[in-house]
């Protein structure tokens, strides 16, 4: 009788509704496998495929370093990944109720709504990318509307953002559903690509191109900097891995899909990129580092065709995972019972139309502009990670060290009860290495706190929630997690 007055309170709380609620053991139906085909969906898409050519044209390091850079970088991420991913499998919870935890049942708006923007940018340039696609596949079957241009490229934007939209609405088992049936299409088409560039470069060459830095500069500053970039392109996902975690089967199941999933088609899709850009010379008479510009070049209307239309369902499976279900989630956290899944989809796609409005109107014509998506995103590379590592260690810390383990699964949806409005120690651990950042921009001695960002963000936001909690917050109790509503929620 205690459990169903406590359920009934949770179900009227302001905080509450059902898409963020705990998942229900009918819906935890994702195996090892689905989280490694989300993981690969994720992947292969274009900003991936460029990461080779941003690290060699903006980061000084070699075609080789770059690579391994890649590598390293994915290798490095899956840590936070599978950490944060833990209270997602055992509680059901998406992202934002995990930060009602570290940083209070209100103040989890404030990191919330910093990792939606930045999903909501990357949802806008994806689509930008997915509208080119849809604008060459129409042209490659109509001239009429290869006639059209920019104007054809911003239909071709609008048609792919309702697509995205369409899929995330109809919620998880969709997207479910698109990763798997995408993973091993584009693995396929993937090595395919690198079977039909090879003959038309040397990999040897290749890898002995000199570095884009200054004679006799050492590589380890490089190597740092731009595996900060890398990590910083997956921080995002490092923190609401919960938001997918929460469908998995079992902890094992989401720890080994995330192995299988992620490095390697990262490296193998980032090296296909390097290899196609070298070849591209050969292959249409010119250097061209965009995959949908490249393929658009192929004089076979019925090939351009068939490519533009995986490279849509590409960039369709990374768009809906990866930049539509966190920032729906963080919207339905400000005011759950005014903001349902459906809003919260729609709310991302207008932010995604706002952050791009300025590339839209360049692509109608109507300003002329030699800013380039490219070096847009090379750049909130490494400025976002320098936000996202400190509340990345914050969370780990937070539950394995602070709580062991355990929540107040109830509490994390009432006002008032066992966890504040505002956690004081989580808002002291991200703002000390936030400030050390802003700092570091006038001070060359402190370049490298900015540099490395995502590492030192993370480690000293980690260490400064540890001591503020200790001091300033005390661990509540352990409440049985079938207390909540049609919770799922394991209790190991």
């Amino acid at each position: 009788m205690i459990e169903l007055v406590v359920a009934q309170d949770v179900a009227r709380s302001p905080r509450y509704n059902e898409d963020i609620a705990p998942t229900r053991s009918a819906e935890r139906t994702w195996s090892r496998w689905n989280i490694a085909a989300l993981w690969v969906g994720m992947s292969i898409c274009v900003p991936t495929y460029t990461l080779g050519g941003v690290l060699t044209a903006y980061f000084g390091l070699s075609v080789g370093e770059a690579l391994f850079t890649i590598l390293v970088a994915n290798l490095v991420v899956l840590i936070p990944l599978t950490l944060n991913a833990f209270p997602g499998t055992r509680f059901g919870i998406p992202f934002p109720v995990v930060l009602r935890s570290s940083f209070g049942i209100i103040g989890s708006n404030v990191p919330c709504m910093i990792r939606a923007v930045v999903a909501c940018g990357w949802f806008g340039i994806q689509t930008m990318f997915g509208g080119l696609a849809i604008h060459l596949l129409l042209s490659s079957l109509s001239a009429d509307w290869k006639a059209l241009g920019g104007v054809g490229e911003v239909i071709g934007f609008f048609v792919f953002w309702a697509l995205n939209l369409f899929v995330v609405i109809r919620g998880a088992e969709s997207i479910k559903w698109l990763e798997t049936l995408s993973a091993p299409l584009l693995l396929a088409v993937g090595v395919g690509l690198m079977v039909w560039a090879l003959p038309h470069t040397s990999i040897s060459e290749l890898l002995a191109q000199p570095p884009n830095r200054p004679e006799g500069d050492g590589v380890a500053s490089y190597f740092m900097a731009g595996l900060t970039a890398m990590v910083g392109f997956w921080a995002t996902l490092s923190l609401n891995i919960p938001d997918f975690s929460r469908y998995a089967k079992s902890q094992k199941d989401q720890i080994v899909g995330q192995i299988i999933g992620l490095p390697l088609t990262m490296f193998f899709f980032a090296a296909l990129g390097v290899v196609l850009t070298a070849a591209s010379s050969s292959l249409v008479g010119e250097t061209i580092s965009d995959p949908v510009n490249l393929i658009g070049r192929i004089d076979s209307p019925g090939w351009v065709a068939i490519a533009m239309v995986l490279i849509i369902i590409a960039t369709l499976s990374t768009n809906t995972a990866a930049n539509i279900v966190s920032p729906t989630n963080d919207f339905q956290n400000i005011a759950p019972k005014l903001i349902n899944q459906t809003r919260g989809v729609l709310l991302t796609g207008l932010v995604g139309v706002l952050l791009m409005g300025f590339e839209l109107i360049k692509k109608m014509g109507w300003i002329v502009s030699d800013v380039s998506l490219e070096s847009l995103y090379s750049n909130w590379l490494l400025g976002y990670s320098s936000l996202l590592g400190p509340i990345a260690g914050i969370m780990i810390v937070d539950y394995f060290v602070i709580r062991r383990q355990s929540f107040d699964l109830p509490a994390l949806y009432l006002d008032g009860s066992t966890y504040p409005a505002f956690n004081p120690a989580g808002f002291i651990a991200f703002f000390v290495p936030v400030g050390l950042t802003v700092i570091s921009f006038s001070q060359p001695g402190l370049s490298w706190f900015y540099d490395y960002g995502w590492f030192t963000g993370s480690l000293l936001g980690a260490l400064v929630y540890f001591v503020a909690s200790k001091l300033l917050v005390k661990a509540p109790p352990v409440h049985l997690p079938e207390a909540v509503p049609g919770s799922g929620a394991q209790r190991a």
